[in-house]
């Protein structure tokens, strides 16, 4: 039986097409990103999805979090940007390939998240068309941890009762399993530069504080801003649900402090980790 391959889209312009360079560019990265010790178990991550030249640093702060680090599962949720449709498209067979190689799905958690989710569907034109959201994360994850099996989740609604119904789901489907929750998500975009890091000042305290709700109320009354709203309020209450009690802003620039040009059109770039602070036997290097 033919297993679906979404096969890379956005290698060669975005992020090196070439595996020897991609991989060179990643770990110039890492080397980048100071270290800091935190106590704790990190349970998700929120990393940015531009091209790596804009936001590729900032997602290097999260990404040397995980790196050697063992999980029986990646969870990936991401915005739609090109296809509509109703709640959350659960890719759940095949698997994403990169410059570096092919992830797989993992199946079983896949099929256990759509059961217990009642705005899941499978459509696979939401992964097939979505260019950024997923396959920006991949090569970092494939750096960071080697071989693995993830999950991909592609959001179309980002409202509160889809959030809720996907965190529960995917609560109900890991079990005992140890798993990572990557949210793909970049912040403002098209302000003025001060309004732009006015926006995302509020997007950071609302994940310093861990507040998913606060964080929705205010997306949508457009208070703050940001593509991937959605996947990053889901990884924060399956993060709390799993017992994590901390959070951390990592990195945040946007693209006017790193192009220089801070009169165009801007757009915001953060990194974040929540994590169970009390687990002392279980130390990370925290950039």
């Amino acid at each position: 039986m033919n297993e679906p391959l979404r096969k890379a889209v956005i290698a060669g312009s975005w992020y090196s097409g070439h595996p020897k360079k991609l991989q060179a560019e990643i770990e110039y990265f890492f080397e980048q990103v100071p270290d800091q010790e935190i106590q704790g178990h990190v349970v998700s991550i929120v990393a940015p999805h531009a091209g790596y030249a804009y936001s590729g640093q900032v997602a290097a702060y999260a990404y040397k979090l995980v790196r050697r680090r063992t999980y029986d599962a990646v969870i990936i949720i991401g915005p739609s940007h090109r296809v509509s449709f109703r709640g959350v498209s659960v890719f759940n067979r095949g698997g994403y390939e990169t410059p570096l190689g092919i992830i797989p799905v993992h199946t079983e958690l896949a099929d256990a998240i759509a059961a217990n989710s009642t705005v899941s569907s499978n459509l696979a034109s939401a992964h097939m068309q979505e260019y950024n959201a997923i396959e920006i994360q991949l090569p970092f994850l494939q750096v960071a941890l080697g071989t693995f099996h993830f999950v991909p989740l592609i959001m179309a609604d980002q409202n509160y009762e889809t959030c809720e119904n996907l965190s529960d789901a995917i609560i109900r489907a890991v079990g005992r399993r140890k798993i990572l929750l990557v949210a793909s998500s970049d912040l403002s975009h098209d302000y003025p530069y001060d309004k732009a890091v006015q926006m995302d000042r509020i997007a950071l305290k609302y994940m310093e504080k861990m507040d998913a709700v606060g964080y929705l109320r205010d997306l949508a009354k457009g208070v703050t801003e940001a593509c991937g709203g959605g996947p990053v309020a889901v990884v924060i209450m399956v993060a709390k649900k799993l017992g994590a009690d901390s959070a951390k802003i990592l990195k945040y620039v946007n693209s006017g402090d790193v192009s220089g040009d801070k009169q165009g059109r801007i757009v915001g770039y953060a990194s974040a980790v929540f994590y169970q602070s009390h687990l002392s036997s279980d130390a990370v290097n925290l950039p």
